[in-house]
């Protein structure tokens, strides 16, 4: 039985026209404008200056406040300064400008193929090191991952829920995400139950991607406590 709301809204033309296109990688760019605030709340507050040289991955800003999240160069080279440029939203915001040379990567990024099944850290260093990689939501406020793992005081969570609607139309991220990296994706939703302290996970899936609701239903029973659950199109 497909689940839903009961308010309904409009449902404009899906147009997935990408969501049979596997994903491929992004050319690496001559020059990177990396955004301070990418996310909900405080502007992340710069560690670097102009002409040090950065990694992928090297931290260049540290959260501004609880609600803020850190942030990691995407790319490796050197910084040509700290300015401001006019984002999408038409307004002058805070960047770091990295002139890109070559593609060196922080020796502690894990960039083997193997997916590792056990995570045997604690709860709380789940969420210490959630916070340090700068992890924020996917929707439109980024909001900080850190904090919607830090329940209030008295407040305990019952479940973790993983919204892999994706009902907006052109959108096939998430879609592509669960056919190609389906474990990945679960191993993940295992450690967030972890952080969560909760022994229940729900992935809820429109209806209208059959396929990714299969796959993901056939791999999730090998994950205690995770179950897909089929939505009706919205």
């Amino acid at each position: 039985m497909l689940k839903t709301f009961s308010i309904g809204g409009v449902h404009p033309h899906e147009n997935k026209l990408s969501a049979h296109q596997p994903i491929v990688q992004a050319e690496i760019p001559a020059k990177a404008v990396i955004l301070l605030g990418q996310h909900i709340g405080a502007p992340a507050k710069p560690i670097v200056a102009k002409g040090d040289v950065v990694k992928v991955g090297t931290k260049i800003a540290e959260p501004g406040g609880f609600v803020s999240a850190a942030i990691h160069s995407s790319v490796s080279g050197k910084v040509a300064k700290i300015d401001t440029v006019v984002d999408a939203s038409g307004y002058a915001k805070p960047a770091i400008f990295i002139d890109v040379e070559g593609d060196e990567w922080e020796e502690t990024i894990d960039r083997s193929t193997t997916l590792v099944k056990e995570c045997s850290l604690s709860p709380e260093e789940i969420v210490a090191k959630i916070k340090n990689a700068g992890v924020v939501g996917m929707g439109g406020a980024c909001f900080p991952t850190h904090v919607k793992l830090t329940p209030p005081p008295g407040c305990k969570a019952e479940c973790v829920i993983i919204n892999a609607v994706e009902c907006e139309p052109y959108l096939t991220a998430d879609h592509r995400l669960m056919l190609e990296k389906a474990d990945e994706v679960l191993v993940g939703v295992s450690i967030l139950m972890k952080a969560a302290k909760v022994t229940k996970a729900y992935i809820g899936i429109e209806n209208n991607k059959p396929d990714a609701i299969k796959l993901m239903t056939e791999k999730a029973a090998s994950y205690p406590g995770i179950e897909v659950v089929p939505l009706k199109v919205k």
